[in-house]
């Protein structure tokens, strides 16, 4: 880690940033070094002391929430009294009148079709490629290639391609079609031939069925547009906003077995793609943040690479190009190839040394987030990239862990400042709210109300938003066990409450309404199974953890039309916020000593199983076996609510230090075996006390009830750069 620094003004800059931004970034978007620092400069004289404000509002508010229950210990539960207190305070403010978004030049992808959307870290160039080019995706790949197809009656994978088992694939496909592109009075599961016909004004799709019958698709209008090849034929539809593209082709090995020569059926899947430099990165210093602001860069640029290995082949990854079809009239129809691409920031609470003020005090990272990230965009919006993300000019940053109205008018102000330094148009930067935190949540309308003309995005989290509700409500009382938590009426609340006022501030056709992520990677029967009830909720995007996972996602936007369903809401009843401000506590009296006990192994198997690659490795984001060997995609938010809820158990007696400390000993084992087969990897449970990935998952738990608000930040990053700097020095 570099301590050599570059002075401009009052700034003190770590020279491989400094390097970078002069080299790398400011020539791409012809800005000058005499413009950009002292510009830089202003923002952060600025909005510093404001940034300092926010955060010491949040401590003292925490202070009085547990001054509060402090004083009524024993006491039983009063609900009234706790919400005139959290008004009294200031915590929950009064909601507005009503009103409207206006954000303006949205891209369609965000603001009126529906579909998945994955995060990935920016830090991964390979991932960040996969995840941007996972626009389209083959529905035959993801269902072979996952357990949505069992493994029964001889259709199990194996090392070549199982006939068995690429006609179960074939056929569950046909029953995909049957539901998103139905056909009259048949099914596609009986079609022999699609044919093309052509004519001087339109071009129609005829089908061909195993009882010589011919048939049409019910809705003609489906079919859009179509691209021809020799014996390859492509014939792309387009329902609820989205597209299927059928390929026919007879000599391709599939399309030789298959019914009416289809050799794949491929999905118009990750709509959008959240490129994060948040929880699933692990930058702890000015040279990891360069790092994440390059390959951002890069796909801003269109020039990012990945080099990988595949089928025993060097192969070079990048950002695929958009795809050309012939459309129904005979005109030309060009469709994006990859997702539209957002960025997440982090949020108000961490600093970064990659700069140092004129106090010789890190800077804010978020604020420098919003500054770089917004100057590799330009790339973008001036068209000067080979291939393109917005078309409609603007920029989009995802702001987390933001507190409250207050808090997200403080990102509108950096926002603008931003947009001044760069000569942009005002609202040129988008916004995306993730209300992850209890008093977005409470306040969310006028959250929303805060970046009306810039909001783009609103989602709901279950795992930060509850370590948030556990570390809030620290001192009231014990928590129940975390699955138990899941099925709590605050939390059906708030998943409602974020739709019912999302339509009421008529997000719906200008922004995304967004809900979490399915953690389990390798369960996508469970998944397909499961995460229709998304769409069904009202959501115009759903987190999913794979480009596999978001071609099969996809299939439920087919079933679901979002703007109806959305419609249908809009009439509901407003969630019940008595049910959201009631916390999920438990009686530990009702909880056997072995209840207690699977509850701390589950929780400190995972926390260390997290925090041993993000300390040792710094791997941010990665799948992760939870205790009874399930592969879980596991990020900061996981975490947080785990290091939460023991610290909460902690603080009201459910259990002791010994015995956590004897947990986490144990598991540390349980976590050193399921890493065996990692070279790279390094054990804790040998001896614990040299450990720093051990002691990092010691301190979130011993120490959660003290850090701000719960998060893991602070401590991840301490232990991180300690690691950093022995490996440095051998």
């Amino acid at each position: 880690m570099t301590t050599d620094r570059i002075r401009k003004g009052t700034l003190a800059i770590n020279r491989v940033f400094y390097d970078f931004v002069e080299n790398e970034l400011l020539p791409t978007v012809k800005l000058t070094s005499e413009t950009f620092w002292p510009g830089v400069e202003n923002i952060f004289g600025t909005l510093t002391p404001h940034n300092l404000e926010l955060l010491d509002r949040r401590d003292e508010l925490q202070r009085q929430i547990d001054a509060y229950h402090e004083q009524r210990r024993g006491e039983a539960w009063n609900h009234d009294e706790y919400v005139r207190f959290l008004t009294e305070i200031g915590y929950l403010v009064e909601a507005g009148p009503d009103f409207e978004i206006d954000t303006a030049n949205v891209d369609d992808e965000i603001a009126k079709i529906a579909g998945p959307q994955l995060v990935v870290p920016v830090s991964n160039a390979r991932f960040a490629l996969n995840a941007a080019n996972a626009r389209w995706g083959s529905l035959y790949d993801a269902l072979y290639g996952s357990n949505v197809i069992d493994s029964s009656d001889g259709k199990a994978p194996g090392d070549g391609y199982n006939p068995k088992r690429g006609a179960a694939v074939i056929n569950y496909a046909a029953g995909f079609l049957d539901r998103a592109l139905p056909l009259r009075k048949a099914s596609h599961q009986n079609v022999t031939e699609y044919r093309l016909d052509l004519d001087e004004k339109r071009a129609r799709v005829s089908v061909f069925l195993d009882d010589g019958s011919r048939t049409e698709f019910e809705q003609a209008a489906a079919f859009v547009a179509y691209h021809k090849e020799e014996q390859r034929l492509s014939l792309l539809f387009r329902n609820h906003g989205v597209h299927v593209e059928i390929i026919i082709d007879p000599e391709h090995p599939v399309g030789r077995d298959a019914p009416a020569g289809v050799c794949d059926i491929v999905l118009e899947s990750a709509l959008t793609t959240i490129q994060d430099c948040e929880d699933s990165v692990a930058a702890v210093d000015a040279e990891d943040k360069t790092h994440c602001y390059r390959n951002w860069l890069g796909l801003m640029q269109g020039s990012l690479t990945a080099e990988l290995v595949k089928g025993g082949k060097s192969l070079t990854r990048r950002l695929e190009t958009d795809r050309s079809y012939t459309g129904v009239e005979g005109d030309g129809l060009t469709l994006p190839g990859r997702s539209l691409m957002l960025i997440r920031n982090v949020g108000h609470l961490m600093r970064t040394d990659a700069i140092l003020d004129a106090n010789g005090e890190e800077v804010f990272e978020g604020i420098l987030d919003a500054i770089v990230t917004v100057a590799c965009a330009l790339n973008d919006i001036r068209g000067q990239a080979p291939v393109g993300n917005s078309r409609t000019g603007s920029i989009y940053i995802v702001k987390p862990k933001m507190h409250g109205p207050d808090e997200t008018a403080f990102t509108d102000e950096l926002m603008a400042m931003v947009e001044d330094l760069y000569g942009l148009d005002r609202n040129t930067i988008k916004i995306g709210v993730m209300d992850e935190e209890r008093r977005t949540t409470v306040n969310l309308k006028e959250c929303i109300r805060a970046v009306k003309s810039r909001l783009v995005f609103i989602n709901t989290g279950f795992l930060d938003r509850t370590g948030d509700e556990i570390h809030t409500s620290m001192v009231a009382g014990p928590v129940l066990r975390k699955e138990t938590i899941k099925q709590q009426p605050w939390l059906l609340a708030y998943e409602d409450w974020n739709v019912d006022l999302g339509i009421r501030c008529s997000l719906p056709g200008r922004a995304q309404i967004g809900k979490g992520m399915f953690p389990k990677t390798d369960e996508m029967r469970e998944m397909v199974e499961t995460k229709m009830a998304h769409p069904e909720a009202g959501a115009s995007c759903a987190w999913v953890p794979s480009p596999t996972a978001a071609t099969l996602h996809a299939m439920h936007y087919h079933q679901v039309d979002v703007a109806e369903r959305q419609h249908q809401l809009a009439t509901r009843p407003l969630a019940g916020l008595d049910a959201i401000l009631t916390p999920p506590f438990g009686d530990p009296a009702e909880l056997s000593a072995d209840e207690i006990q699977a509850e701390l192994d589950n929780n400190a198997q995972g926390i260390l199983g997290y925090v041993v690659r993000w300390i040792d490795q710094g791997i941010g984001c990665s799948k992760v076996p939870d205790i009874n060997g399930v592969n879980l995609m596991e990020d900061r938010a996981t975490l947080r609510i785990s290091s939460q809820h023991i610290a909460n158990w902690l603080a009201h007696g459910v259990c002791d230090q010994n015995q956590v400390r004897a947990t986490l000993l144990r598991m540390a084992a349980v976590v050193d075996d399921q890493n065996s087969a990692d070279p790279l990897y390094e054990r804790m449970s040998d001896d614990p006390d040299k450990s720093i990935a051990f002691k990092a998952a010691c301190d979130l738990v011993f120490e959660g009830r003290s850090q701000p608000n719960g998060y893991t930040e602070p401590l991840l990053h301490y232990h991180r750069r300690r690691k950093k700097t022995l490996a440095a020095d051998g």
